[in-house]
């Protein structure tokens, strides 16, 4: 019976609007969108009688995509990268702006092969040149700062202990 109403009779506002003028709804246990509707209503109701829109899509690729498409065509085990940290490039980014800065150099004159092949050599010059600042950064060092602290005495609790079942 439930079945029937799935989405053909009424909207999912007018059911809703409907129990709480019943009183199957309490005011207070209304959902979070129920205000946010009445303020501001759809131009259409969401019916699912309705039309799909004849509307064509727009095509927004940017220049940047199709280099991003080759570096990660090229390079499918790049690893891992952490959002949260807004200080740090990804390796994507600076790939991205070694090609276009040699693209911009050369101007058209050197092949999309040759472009790519620097960039990546830029790439890993300057992963090496920074590579001595991620090491001191890195898990293993801080796993071993943490342990020379356990040693000391500074720390109770035993990395050992942690993976206890």
């Amino acid at each position: 019976m439930a079945r029937s109403r799935l989405e053909k009779i009424g909207t999912i506002y007018s059911r809703t609007k409907g129990l709480l003028q019943s009183g199957a709804l309490q005011w207070e246990d209304r959902p979070i969108w129920y205000d946010l509707y009445e303020a501001f209503p759809p131009i259409e109701e969401p019916r699912y009688d309705r039309p799909a829109p004849n509307i064509p899509i727009r095509k927004i690729f940017y220049e940047e995509d199709k280099v991003r498409a080759l570096f990660h065509n090229r390079n499918k085990h790049i690893g891992t990268i952490n959002m949260f940290n807004n200080t740090s490039t990804t390796l994507t980014k600076k790939f991205i702006q070694a090609y276009t800065t040699l693209d911009e150099k050369y101007k058209g004159e050197v092949s999309q092969e040759q472009l790519y092949e620097e960039a990546i050599e830029l790439v890993q010059r300057e992963k090496q040149k920074f590579s001595k600042a991620e090491d001191e950064i890195s898990l293993v060092s801080s796993f071993k700062q943490a342990q020379a602290k356990q040693d000391s005495g500074n720390i109770p609790i035993k990395v050992s202990d942690l993976f206890k079942d």
